[in-house]
């Protein structure tokens, strides 16, 4: 008889480590990144990757958050520190902006991507920022390089369409290619200061003219349609922003026109001319064709100046009379714009500072041991509720066993070296970071009877011991499959969004055909079984507590529908250690059928050297995922849950990427100095023309470009007879020259 997960540790409580998160993102969150190993960075980038898709979707596609926004930062900064350290991780999640579009409207392809930006949360960061630019462009430190600087407005962004001056559309981000036409809606927002003009003024006006910007509550609106929703007995709005994203995604225009709802403009799209050759420029033509714009806009020529103008705004911000959360620094340079380029989801030349943590004190009453599908035993502090920047908090995370000691994540005391307790009086902070967090303790409230807290050494679910390993510092259940958290874990991993994606099959169905023992769950493989079309399972299913027969019958016909499943989110959903969808891509593109996969994979874990180097070889594949992969499939129990699971799948071969360029699906290698450009800036181009660009030299290598300078990697692609060509040739050969 299975267990169910115990209550301590099971997902629904683990949430509470940071309110809202699963149990792994929460561990995530509370990692010292300069201590993890690869295995553990793989792991947690995977659980950063999950709920950043997740919370993305409530955000953007259905105006109904769960976290704020500076949790949701925290996960996007977290995962960046960690792809930073282990660049070959997945970044998918991380590329992702916004959501799938509402259903509810019709939809509009944007003509350019509306994406987002990265963010910086310190002054070090924006110097670092800046010199990043520099270092791209080739720019030395004292070469002139002006920046423009606007308050990062809290609103729902939105793209005009203009069309001879005349305002012929409007949609809102959606996922950042598509977005929902809500033309209707913003005709409204009009005879008030913000409004959006149905007509441009002036000569210059471009026959298309796509501008971007956000669209937003004023303070004194925003109480005054929350008035009007008390009054009429409605749900009162929780925030400016909602409130805007509420309003202007209504089916009925009429409720639109009845909210006071402001626009200003700061970025653009498709321009079929350009009139200005600068951020700045731009921004001042804007506001001669009659477009709102915020006049708080500013050049700066030094990053004192940016600086300056950040800590200006964060005094003045509470009295702007609108939300704002930062502010965004832009390349004014329009040619530089454009060198630069994008990297993932965010403009190279951008960068959006945030403002920073709120704090607050209050009582630690427990610690809870939490675990993940890893078996990671993360601890959390259970607090007294206390409200810090307008969010009730009740828990804050507590990283691992040495934070709770008072050691850091190089080895030194942190704190002073004071350890963290329970009944102890804490400081705690929100911030941009990991949020919750406890910051200090203070000593002179701490009860007299206290002790050292004992991090357990066997797991809280199912009493296996806890082990960690030399130079980690995370202590893991080693039950595995008998340990019923990280089973429930595994599962909920291989029904999520970016594995097999099942509609109706969320974790708390999850866990309920886990404990059930009439229609059990505790395999993959059981829940196509579950769903053949046996109607004893339906009538036992729709008997059950919180499903009807109608529920039953649409999670049979999910499941159903995932029988067919591509290559790549086969590979993803196995839970393979340190494969996440990136990687998962790579490998499906690799080896094209599940059987050539499942071979290799195989052999690796047979000891085969040269399907170890075939796979080495391959783009952003090295000896951790080797290991991973071996580790997998060298364990019976593994094979047999695969060969379950295959037998009620239909896999699709994966597709290989489309392109037109010469140098399209081809792997390139840079090595010495390139003259004409950054290295940087030469492994964007190729990523652009859809190469992929190694860093070492292969059999699978396609081209080396060599520049002055070059070594080993050289005489590699010559033992190899890979093509070699100097900066000139690659030029050439891909039509920049």
């Amino acid at each position: 008889m299975a267990k169910k997960p115990a209550k301590k540790s099971s997902s629904s409580a683990a949430k509470s480590a940071v309110a809202g998160l699963d149990p792994d993102a929460a561990a995530a969150l509370a990692l010292d990144v300069s201590r993890l190993s690869e295995k553990d960075a793989a792991q947690a980038n995977a659980a950063l990757q999950a709920a950043i898709t997740e919370h993305n979707q409530r955000y953007h596609g259905h105006d109904a958050p769960t976290i704020s926004d500076a949790v949701f930062d925290s996960l996007r900064r977290k995962d960046e520190e960690i792809l930073a350290r282990f660049p070959n991780l997945s970044s998918v999640a991380a590329d992702e902006v916004g959501a799938a579009p509402s259903e509810k409207f019709a939809k509009i392809r944007h003509r350019a991507p509306m994406l987002s930006l990265d963010n910086a949360f310190t002054d070090e960061d924006v110097s670092d920022f800046v010199k990043s630019v520099r270092r791209f462009l080739g720019l030395a430190a004292d070469a002139p390089l002006a920046f423009t600087a606007e308050p990062k407005i809290d609103g729902l962004s939105c793209s005009l369409r203009y069309e001879k001056g005349e305002l012929i559309s409007a949609a809102t981000r959606g996922d950042g290619a598509v977005g929902e036409d809500v033309t209707a809606n913003v005709k409204t927002i009009a005879n008030r200061k913000g409004a959006v003009p149905h007509t441009l003024k002036g000569k210059d006006v471009p026959d298309i003219c796509e501008v971007r910007g956000e669209i937003y509550f004023g303070h004194a609106d925003f109480a005054e349609v929350n008035a009007r929703q008390r009054a009429a007995g409605d749900k009162e709005f929780v925030n400016p922003r909602n409130a805007a994203a509420g309003s202007l995604r209504q089916l009925d225009a009429s409720i639109t026109a009845s909210r006071p709802l402001r626009f200003f403009a700061y970025a653009w799209g498709e321009m079929s001319d350009m009139p200005a050759e600068t951020q700045s420029g731009m921004i001042a033509a804007f506001t001669k064709w009659g477009l709102p714009t915020n006049p708080l806009t500013t050049r700066c020529e030094t990053i004192e100046e940016m600086l300056a103008f950040y800590h200006r705004i964060e005094t003045e911000r509470a009295s702007l009379g609108y939300d704002i959360d930062g502010i965004v620094y832009k390349v004014d340079r329009l040619d530089l714009q454009r060198r630069l380029g994008f990297v993932s989801r965010a403009p190279r030349w951008a960068t959006a500072h945030k403002f920073p943590a709120e704090r607050a004190m209050t009582v630690m009453e427990g610690i809870d041991i939490q675990v993940g599908r890893t078996g990671a035993l993360t601890p959390v502090a259970k607090l007294k509720p206390v409200t810090v920047g307008g969010v009730v908090v009740r828990n804050a995370t507590l990283h691992n066993e040495d934070f709770i000691k008072g050691i850091g994540g190089d080895g030194q005391p942190i704190r002073d070296g004071v350890d963290i307790r329970v009944g102890d009086t804490v400081v705690i902070q929100r911030a941009g970071d990991v949020i919750p967090q406890v910051v200090s303790v203070v000593l002179d409230h701490r009860p007299k009877d206290s002790k050292p807290f004992e991090f357990p050494t066997r797991c809280p679910a199912c009493n296996s011991e806890a082990v960690r390993e030399t130079g980690e510092a995370i202590r893991r259940c080693t039950g595995e499959f008998a340990c019923p958290n990280q089973v429930v874990e595994h599962l909920r991993h291989f029904v999520s969004r970016r594995a097999f994606d099942i509609e109706g099959l969320g974790e708390k169905q999850i866990e309920f055909f886990y404990g059930d023992e009439d229609l059990p769950v505790r395999a993959p493989a059981d829940i196509f079984t579950l769903a053949k079309r046996d109607q004893q399972n339906l009538k036992k299913l729709k008997d059950k507590e919180g499903f009807g027969e109608t529920s039953a019958r649409n999670l049979f016909a999910a499941i159903e529908q995932r029988r067919d499943i591509s290559l790549e989110r086969l590979i993803y959903a196995l839970g393979v250690r340190h494969i996440g969808e990136t990687t998962a891509i790579v490998l499906a593109r690799a080896y094209g059928t599940w059987k050539a996969f499942e071979e290799a994979c195989l052999k690796v874990a047979q000891g085969d050297e040269t399907a170890k180097e075939e796979m080495d070889s391959l783009d952003q594949i090295g000896p951790t995922v080797i290991e991973a992969v071996a580790k997998y499939f060298g364990e019976p129990r593994n094979l047999k849950r695969i060969d379950d699971l295959i037998r009620e799948l239909k896999v699709q071969d994966a597709e290989k990427p489309q392109t037109e360029t010469p140098v399209a699906g081809k792997t390139v290698v840079f090595t010495g100095s390139l003259e004409k450009m950054t290295r940087d800036e030469a492994k964007a181009m190729a990523e652009r023309l859809g190469a992929k660009v190694a860093g070492s030299v292969s059999r699978k290598t396609d081209i080396v470009v060599a520049g002055p300078g070059a070594g080993s990697k050289l005489a590699k692609a010559a033992e190899f007879g890979v093509q070699v060509m100097d900066e000139d040739g690659w030029l050439k050969l891909v039509g920049a020259a």
